[in-house]
């Protein structure tokens, strides 16, 4: 029940985001949610795509150095309270986020979380056990 995240660090120089985007466009490949964190010199681009070893070929052919993370995907009601509402089950089950984004376009009511957990693998039925839907990569 866990998603391939590709990974690429980017400089922080004007239109460095534009290459990898380009790549999956040209292969085809489509992005269904990215998070772009800075920091002074590099930027992390994190990428959820459509067909992730395809992406992963393309962009490595391109000169992209793509890095492979599982992370872990569940709904989340799409109102006020609901991320709270994860938050909560995550930390009375005990879990460490190392790091999260949303993605709530063509959801209904639901919006989905990212989450890179210290340990996937624990967290997927600790988070069940609380009652959190948790996705496959089919469910998108």
């Amino acid at each position: 029940m866990k998603f391939h995240q590709l990974s690429l660090f980017l400089e922080n120089q004007p239109a460095h985001l534009q290459r990898p985007c380009q790549v999956l466009a040209e292969a085809g490949i489509n992005i269904r949610t990215l998070c772009l964190a800075d920091a002074q010199e590099f930027g992390i681009l994190r990428l959820i795509v459509d067909d992730w070893e395809k992406a992963k070929d393309a962009l490595e052919r391109a000169g992209c150095i793509t890095t492979v993370t599982e992370v872990v995907a569940v709904e989340v009601p799409d109102r006020p309270g609901g991320l709270m509402e994860v938050l909560t089950a995550t930390a009375e089950s005990g879990q460490d986020i190392a790091y999260m984004y949303a993605f709530t376009a063509g959801r209904g009511d639901q919006a989905v979380l990212f989450f890179r957990f210290a340990d996937n693998d624990a967290a997927i039925p600790a988070l069940r056990q609380q009652g959190i839907n948790v996705l496959a990569p089919v469910d998108l």
